[in-house]
């Protein structure tokens, strides 16, 4: 990639963390040679953080086709005034409807820019599924929006780290509700993204995935549930029937100890918790969330908004940083893998 290269990152909700991670972040960035980040946000809201932090840099404006020079912080607002925040009636942690509609509209307009390719890819920062509903938008988060906007039906949420990749059957739903939403199809169906995401996205020549179980032990031969011989046992013939390095049902208590020491390179687990606290336990700071399957690069923090030290000059950039690096990564990886056909 060359400096002319643009990554986008969309200022997640506006009286979150997002506007004060990115400005940390962007405050010891030196692009060397790489690509560069656009911001795109509210140019108020930013403005009114960089004075918040003392950081001293300068907020400017800009717009699709401009050049970016090195300095400034730039600010792609892509809304007019009907949209427009005045800072001064924000509350920090006290997400609106206002909100709401300037943040959907950031995450839109980033989508298209990055589809267009006006953008090498995108970096997400946190958002408020209740402010999204308050504009009116019914997807759970980031991820079932950008695929609805990206047209994208086969599509999955990867948690990655350097020590652990997790990728996840089901994810925002009561867990009494699990066992009934898997099927064979739905989880050989994740065994092939996460396959084809660690050949196209993170350059495994030879994938190697372990399929965790849903129950104690993997269900212990049927004694304690039979969703692993019924479900996953016949997923995970299917992938091996490809040629593919698979093995499960792997109980879940020993399957990612196995995973960060480097028996495998990514874990196909059943729920959300399954997946995420071992993830978390080892990648708190530095996770990063990749959306698989669509035709854009996205990327995300891992975190949440975190109303509660919001504006205090108190969250922690590095998984932007992470997010960001990783954007960068899979986009030029992407490229070099389809160009050789």
């Amino acid at each position: 990639m060359t400096e002319e290269t643009l990554i986008g990152i969309s200022m997640g909700c506006p009286v979150g963390i997002g506007p004060e991670i990115i400005l940390k972040f962007l405050s010891a960035f030196d692009a060397e040679g790489g690509p560069r980040p656009i911001v795109i946000g509210d140019l108020g809201v930013m403005a009114r953080m960089a004075e918040r932090l003392g950081l001293g840099g300068e907020v400017r404006a800009w717009r699709p086709g401009d050049p970016c020079p090195a300095g400034p912080v730039w600010v792609w607002q892509p809304y007019g005034d009907e949209l427009s925040l005045p800072p001064q009636e924000l509350a920090w942690g006290r997400p609106t409807r206002a909100t709401g509609l300037a943040m959907a509209a950031c995450v839109e307009a980033a989508a298209r820019l990055t589809l267009s390719g006006g953008l090498a890819a995108m970096v997400t920062c946190p958002i408020t599924k209740a402010a999204l509903r308050a504009a009116g938008y019914d997807y759970p988060g980031h991820t079932e929006m950008l695929a609805a906007r990206c047209g994208s039906k086969d599509y999955a949420m990867m948690m990655a780290g350097a020590s652990l990749k997790v990728t996840l059957v089901t994810i925002h739903q009561a867990l009494a509700t699990v066992p009934g939403s898997l099927s064979e199809e739905a989880i050989a169906r994740l065994i092939a993204i996460t396959w084809r995401s660690l050949r196209e996205d993170f350059g495994v020549a030879r994938p190697r995935l372990a399929v965790a179980g849903l129950n104690p032990h993997a269900g212990e031969g049927g004694l304690f549930g039979d969703e692993e011989e019924r479900l996953i046992a016949p997923a995970i013939s299917w992938a091996r029937s490809k040629g593919w390095l698979v093995e499960g049902p792997l109980a879940p208590d020993t399957v990612f100890a196995k995973a960060a020491g480097g028996q495998f390179d990514a874990v196909v687990c059943m729920y959300h918790d399954q997946g995420l606290i071992p993830f978390k336990l080892l990648h708190f700071e530095d996770g990063v969330n990749v959306t698989l399957g669509l035709p854009i690069v996205r990327t995300s923090v891992d975190h949440g908004t975190a109303y509660d030290i919001a504006g205090q000059g108190r969250a922690n950039p590095a998984s932007l940083r992470a997010a960001f690096r990783l954007a960068a990564e899979i986009a030029l990886r992407r490229r070099r893998f389809h160009s050789r056909g």
